[in-house]
């Protein structure tokens, strides 16, 4: 079924996956002119934010275990280091799908850290003033497997 630009618009309130599927059959038919064309470059806009956000998110959620595992050492569990491992994960499948956004980790470190700062001190009931007031941790040791803070290269 072919639908015309204004039914497309309007789809897309009512049904927003057969507005997707409508609007790949326009473009696969070249079928320019039926395009819905604003809805369509909004579309392509929020990818990038939800990409970017969730790269923030997934950063943030390691950065706040990273916190976690230094300055609570006696508290450390398989659960925290699993969520560390889990999220970096996450954000490397983010990196290896959009290798761009790695010009963006440094912005996105710097919009993560206050809030993940304030999220450990809820959470551990530390005082603010023990985590760090700039990210402690390089780019590089966010990402690697390897690297626990406060843990020797053996693991301790």
């Amino acid at each position: 079924m072919t639908l015309s630009k204004q039914q497309l618009t309007t789809l897309y309130c009512e049904d927003y996956v057969l507005w997707i599927e409508e609007t790949l059959e326009q473009l696969r038919d070249r079928n320019y002119d039926q395009v819905d064309w604003e809805n369509l470059l909004e579309e392509i806009e929020d990818m990038s934010k939800r990409e970017r956000s969730s790269l923030r998110s997934n950063l943030a959620m390691t950065l706040l275990h990273l916190l976690k595992w230094e300055f609570q050492p006696e508290l450390r569990t398989g659960s925290w280091a699993g969520s560390i491992t889990e999220h970096r994960t996450r954000i490397l499948d983010i990196l290896e799908d959009s290798p761009s956004l790695k010009n963006y980790l440094p912005e996105a470190i710097l919009w993560a850290y206050p809030r993940t700062r304030r999220q450990g001190k809820n959470e551990t009931g530390l005082p603010l003033e023990v985590f760090p007031a700039e990210c402690p941790y390089a780019i590089a040791d966010i990402l690697n497997d390897d690297f626990l803070p406060g843990e020797d290269e053996n693991g301790r």
